[in-house]
């Protein structure tokens, strides 16, 4: 029996990077998960390559075309997971990012602050908030928040990504408490430099990315090592984790 057997998963962003990678995850783990993503190809894409690799879990991943900074979007698609699978037991706040137009307090565009907020902050909360009712019905779970290890040290040069990512560190630790009652833990991650397509990009054009990267003591991440810790906190075995800001990061933080 797989480690998340029984359970149905609501993954934003899971179309690509370390969101697809724990769809795969999770599918091979036995759990039904609800792909909500933005890009259409991406999501059906990845729905397609989980399904491929749930052999005999019992794991299955379905599709939901979903923007989480749309309230009456983000609704439908709780949902439609509730309706096909039969509750909701673990909630990934996934979907989120920076950008090359990120900068210094002084020199970046509102419309940069205003859009990572509304995606990461606003999006992570907006999904909590219409998650959590489907949740309790469902006897509690699992909330998996992605913040960053910028939360925890500086990175100068991107402030907007900063400020979200500090945010959604707090807020896992406010939810931690109040939903604790409810029977749901809420944690974060906080992933280093993780090869993704988009960091990618970014460590082509950012020096202090670079220096950031450097100091990873055992290489970068990939996306399967956050996948990895997202099938912990979303199984049983961390039954008494709670509020916890776990850093995935080759030791960046220590250094």
């Amino acid at each position: 029996m797989g480690r998340l057997t029984g359970k149905v998963a609501f993954i934003t962003g899971g179309g690509g990077g370390i969101g697809r990678a724990t769809v795969e995850r999770f599918v091979e783990e036995g759990a039904k998960v609800a792909i909500a993503e933005i890009d259409e190809a991406r999501g059906e894409a990845a729905a397609q390559s989980a399904r491929s690799r749930a052999s005999n879990s019992g794991g299955d991943a379905h599709f939901i075309h979903c923007d989480i900074r749309e309230p009456v979007q983000v609704a439908a698609a709780f949902a439609e997971t509730v309706r096909r699978f039969g509750g909701l037991h673990i909630l990934h706040n996934n979907a989120g990012g920076s950008s090359p137009q990120d900068s210094r307090v002084t020199d970046v565009p509102d419309d940069e602050f205003w859009r990572v907020i509304k995606l990461d902050l606003y999006g992570t909360f907006l999904c909590s908030k219409l998650g959590i009712p489907h949740m309790i019905r469902s006897g509690g779970g699992s909330i998996i928040n992605m913040t960053s290890i910028v939360a925890l040290r500086a990175l100068p040069g991107r402030d907007c990504y900063t400020s979200a990512k500090g945010a959604i560190a707090a807020l896992t630790r406010s939810m931690a408490v109040e939903y604790a009652g409810d029977r749901i833990r809420v944690n974060a991650i906080a992933p280093g430099v993780v090869l993704t397509d988009r960091v990618k990009k970014l460590l082509a054009g950012s020096k202090d990315i670079e220096k950031l990267a450097a100091t990873h003591l055992l290489g970068l991440g990939l996306p399967i090592h956050m996948a990895d810790i997202a099938v912990y906190l979303a199984s049983d075995e961390s039954a008494i984790t709670t509020g916890q800001i776990i850093s995935v990061d080759s030791g960046a933080t220590i250094r």
